[in-house]
């Protein structure tokens, strides 16, 4: 099966036993109040690491699920812990809050209006964990272990993930976790949960550089040293570097994404900067641009008489899904809603995800759940962070019983 195929329901043939049942059940009858909950989110989007009426919100939809919370001091977090009725160790679910400072223009009844916007559809991910604690929660006597649920701001860009493991995040049931597991929707066929062994994401790097040089009036360069053509053979030096240094099975991306040189039109500028996003696979390869790049950059600006400043900003490292528990999360699915329903992704994704934190530290998982409404033309479908995505939040039951399902299941396998 292709991603371009439309998935909406499994054979009944193949219908799960037990919890799996249980939980596709119970998340079913409590959709209508995940989609209320991502709803009212979607609406009032909040960015970064403050997001006080996002967490309100996550709070009040909590209540009464018997859940030991415990609030961030830096970040708006909310790390909540589930205790079983049987012995066994800890699984923590994932789920992020933040938005994007885009502005909306999908044509939604419940859009957001404060120039804010769920565009990464973390709206989804917030109500789809709720709903997990909720199904877990209902069966808390049978729970052979603990369930830790993290509730995350900041991961477009602020590592909050990173800040609430710095805050005990781990240590919060008293025990490690012996797995960690997260679904992220993106585009595509609906229902289809898409995951794979190894490297699943790009890390994520930002690259600053500003040449110095030496103003004067634009018709006269001889009588300066003009760092701006000097930032322009940067921007083609640097495309070439990662084409020519690099492996093309540990492919480097990096994009220049702005330029900045001046302010006036008849001035030749003392300075011009350039940035630039790095995706990266593996360490060996961010160790290298570490390494070779200063004299790359510093090689052009000295042939030209300028001099530059080079900062490397490691901001995400590559997310790693650990080959096991994977394996074991993917047959789990498959068991739950159906072989044509779960895919494994041939390559990995040059996007990136502080998820990759966690798994830094806990063996687990991290999963795509494609969500497009049905009849949406694939092929033109637009993609996380575009203003005008659209994601179905009908899978929100589904998404819930399968954070559900995979706490559960590694909760017995471990017991």
């Amino acid at each position: 099966m292709t991603l371009t195929d439309e998935t909406t329901a499994f054979d009944a043939a193949d219908a799960p036993e037990g919890s799996a049942a249980a939980f596709i059940a119970h998340g079913a009858e409590i959709l209508p109040d995940l989609v209320a909950l991502r709803r009212r989110l979607h609406a009032e989007p909040e960015l970064g690491l403050d997001l006080p009426a996002t967490q309100q919100k996550v709070l009040e939809a909590l209540e009464g699920l018997g859940l030991e919370i415990t609030l961030g001091e830096r970040l708006t977090s909310i790390t909540a812990v589930l205790r079983g009725g049987r012995p066994g160790p800890t699984v923590l679910l994932r789920g992020d809050m933040d938005a994007l400072p885009v502005a909306e223009k999908a044509e939604l009844d419940y859009a957001a209006t404060n120039g804010n916007m769920h565009a990464c559809g973390h709206d989804l991910h917030t109500a789809g964990l709720v709903g997990a604690a909720k199904l877990l929660a209902a069966r808390r006597e049978e729970l052979a272990g603990n369930v830790l649920f993290m509730f995350q701001p900041g991961e477009e860009g602020f590592g909050g993930a990173k800040i609430m493991l710095e805050e005990g995040l781990l240590e919060a049931s008293g025990e490690k976790p012996i797995a960690a597991f997260a679904i992220h929707v993106a585009p595509g066929p609906r229902g289809v949960f898409v995951s794979r062994p190894g490297t699943i994401a790009a890390g994520s790097n930002q690259l600053r550089i500003t040449v110095h040089g030496r103003g004067g009036h634009g018709s006269q360069p001889h009588q300066t040293i003009d760092p701006v053509p000097v930032a322009a053979e940067l921007v083609l030096a640097l495309q070439t570097f990662v084409t020519r240094r690099f492996d093309a099975f540990d492919p480097v991306i990096l994009s220049v994404t702005k330029l900045d040189a001046g302010d006036a039109v008849n001035v030749i500028p003392e300075t011009a900067s350039l940035a630039a996003t790095v995706r990266t696979l593996s360490a060996a390869s961010l160790e290298r641009l570490q390494r070779e790049l200063p004299t790359l950059v510093n090689g052009i600006a000295g042939a030209h008489g300028c001099t530059a400043e080079l900062e490397f900003v490691v901001q995400y490292p590559v997310t790693v899904n650990d080959a096991a528990s994977t394996e074991g999360a993917l047959a789990e699915l498959r068991a739950q809603f159906g072989e044509q329903r779960v895919v494994e992704m041939p390559t990995p994704m040059m996007g990136s995800e502080d998820f990759s934190f966690v798994l830094d530290e806990v063996p687990g998982t991290f999963v795509a759940l494609t969500t497009s409404p049905v009849g949406t033309d694939l092929s033109t479908v637009e993609w996380n962070h575009s203003p005008r995505v659209v994601f179905d939040d009908g899978v929100l039951g589904d998404q819930a019983a399968a954070l559900a399902q995979l706490a559960w299941a590694t909760l017995e396998s471990a017991g």
